[in-house]
């Protein structure tokens, strides 16, 4: 009896103990809630533990350019639950349409285009909002009762983006997408984007930096360009950010060049003296923005989603080096050394599957809000909020 009782304690512990799979929840729905689509999927996780998930909530499909208003759901309890959407981005008086869109004929002059909302989570409890005004302006609000209620917002274009001028006349900035950073010295970190707007398209050429306040979000200030466009680096953009056990700041970014792979630079305070820019050659580029997300702990872990494919549906040819590829394949990404090798992945949406933005919940699950197919299969139809542990991302 004895026996037998010990061979079957051995048989139950020699089970593989397999990894929850992702829980997923739909928050937002394309034609649902008076608008035709929801894009560029923002989360952050506050002090107390309320995830905050936001996007951009489009009226049309006219694209980047249409009438475009933020939205903001909260959950208490670790993404389980959610409250309804609300409009949180709101610019008072007359405003004026980009004029590098109306000369490219992107836009409807009446249409008014809020974009790119970029959250912080601060340490002291607070969350920090920065969005654009029609790819021409900048403005910042706080939240000191975990996004229920938000201040005024600010302009902060005249001190954040226009000393950039002097070495680079950008015509259209963009903040994010996706979420910011606060740093170990309290510097609260946003990854930016800028372009002249004469490259047959609003968006390009392109060049990517950061801006930073180092008085809780009162003032901020631009950094240096963290990452040029030149022949090697093409319309770099969409960059993200994470800061390393070391204090190094790493940024990841999009661009169009010719090998198809992220670029990847480090900077001791996230916005001065970047290193030369790096081709990540474990991570491919299909011209997507993508997220990253770095853990603490006694064994830090460095996240990275994007779509990991790049393959082109359809195409007779190889397709041109740098150019885009079918989004779809969303896979997150761990690295055990802050990204010097990543050592695990795992794919969370096989089929079409765009831009994603990771944060960790105060209990340990790991939250990954991103763009998929709605259920009728259209592209950019669903804003889906995944849940899932490390321990799934190493699983295979």
């Amino acid at each position: 009896m004895i026996r037998f009782a010990l061979v079957l304690v051995l048989a139950v512990f020699s089970v593989p103990v397999f990894a929850a799979e992702p829980e997923k929840i739909d928050l937002f729905e394309a034609d649902r809630g008076g608008y035709k689509q929801y894009r560029i999927p923002g989360t952050v996780v506050t002090k107390s533990g309320v995830v905050l998930a936001y996007c951009e909530a489009r009226k049309s499909t006219r694209g980047d350019w249409g009438a475009i208003d933020i939205l903001l759901r909260r959950s208490a309890d670790g993404g389980k639950t959610w409250d309804e959407p609300k409009k949180i981005a709101d610019v008072p008086g007359p405003k004026e349409k980009n004029p590098v869109a109306l000369a490219q004929k992107l836009a409807n002059k009446d249409d008014v285009t809020y974009n790119n909302p970029v959250m912080i989570a601060d340490k002291s409890g607070a969350v920090h909002l920065l969005f654009c005004l029609e790819y021409m302006r900048c403005f910042y609000a706080r939240s000191d009762d975990d996004g229920k209620t938000w201040t005024a917002p600010t302009e902060i274009t005249a001190s954040a983006f226009d000393p950039i001028k002097k070495g680079y006349d950008w015509k259209v900035l963009a903040t994010g997408p996706g979420h910011g950073i606060q740093l170990k010295s309290g510097r609260l970190l946003c990854p930016v984007w800028l372009s002249l707007g004469t490259g047959g398209h609003a968006h390009r050429p392109s060049v990517v930096t950061t801006i930073f306040s180092d008085d809780a979000g009162k003032t901020w200030k631009p950094g240096e360009i963290a990452v040029p466009h030149t022949a090697e680096y093409v319309n770099p953009n969409e960059s993200c950010i994470a800061e390393l056990s070391d204090g190094t700041v790493v940024l990841n970014a999009r661009s169009e060049s010719k090998n198809n792979r992220r670029l990847v630079t480090q900077s001791a305070d996230g916005a001065t003296k970047w290193s030369t820019p790096a081709f990540d050659e474990a991570l491919a580029e299909p011209v997507c923005m993508g997220s990253m997300l770095a853990i603490p702990g006694k064994k830090p872990l460095l996240l990275f989603s994007n779509p990991d494919n790049l393959e082109k549906t359809g195409a007779k040819a190889p397709p041109a080096p740098g150019s885009g590829r079918d989004r779809k394949n969303l896979t997150v990404r761990l690295s055990e050394d802050e990204g010097k090798t990543w050592v695990a992945k795992r794919s969370v949406e096989s089929g079409f599957s765009a831009y994603s933005d990771l944060a960790a919940t105060k209990d340990g699950p790991v939250l990954l809000f991103y763009e998929r197919a709605g259920e009728k299969g259209a592209n950019y139809g669903r804003l889906t909020l995944a849940r899932f542990g490390t321990e799934w991302i190493r699983e295979k």
